[in-house]
């Protein structure tokens, strides 16, 4: 799932904490899970390690009675690896890169989304994760055959639920869509 709505975006911070927005996206979506979830939960819970992402998942962990220590953290979900450590030049980098394909990234780009699929086809049990924007595109694309970038536009705590069987990504449903700002 996506993280909720952060407290500021790709080009002015490197690692924001959500807002309330954020804050109430996530206990809502939590509440949601836990419903949904309830005949197989708790499931075990991955977060990327960026700030906005763990926060999200918290909420849930907390109605499953898990404690945050118990969040696996997992890099390889986290958001895509930037070029520049200038935030306005990543940002603008972001930008470009989303209007094409993986195929025209640099090597280090395809090396990212191979270790994010690598991540989620070697995973052997149902979980919840809680990742970003361009890391969900890159995982459907994954799991669809398309090199896009931007394949859809999940929003700020939607579910996109993938299913691994033996290794094979497929998509069983994208999340709810919305015109949302990147972070």
């Amino acid at each position: 799932m996506r993280h909720g709505k952060a407290a500021a975006g790709f080009s002015a911070h490197r690692d924001p904490g959500l807002d309330q927005t954020g804050r109430r996206q996530a206990r809502d979506v939590a509440a949601m899970l836990a419903a949904e979830l309830a005949d197989t939960a708790p499931l075990p819970i991955y977060s990327s390690p960026m700030a906005r992402a763990f926060e999200t998942a918290r909420p849930l962990a907390e109605m499953w009675r898990i404690s945050a220590e118990d969040i696996r953290i997992e890099p390889r979900v986290a958001e895509i690896p930037s070029p520049t450590e200038d935030l306005q030049a990543r940002a603008a980098w972001l930008a470009e890169a989303m209007q094409g394909s993986w195929d025209s990234l640099e090597a280090p780009f395809q090396v990212w989304r191979q270790a994010l699929a690598d991540c989620l086809s070697q995973l052997p049990h149902s979980c919840v994760i809680f990742s970003h924007y361009v890391a969900i595109n890159a995982a459907v694309g994954v799991a669809t055959g398309n090199s896009s970038m931007r394949i859809f536009a999940p929003d700020n705590c939607s579910v996109t639920t993938l299913v691994n069987r033996n290794g094979v990504l497929s998509v069983e449903s994208l999340g709810r869509t919305a015109d949302t700002h990147i972070n």
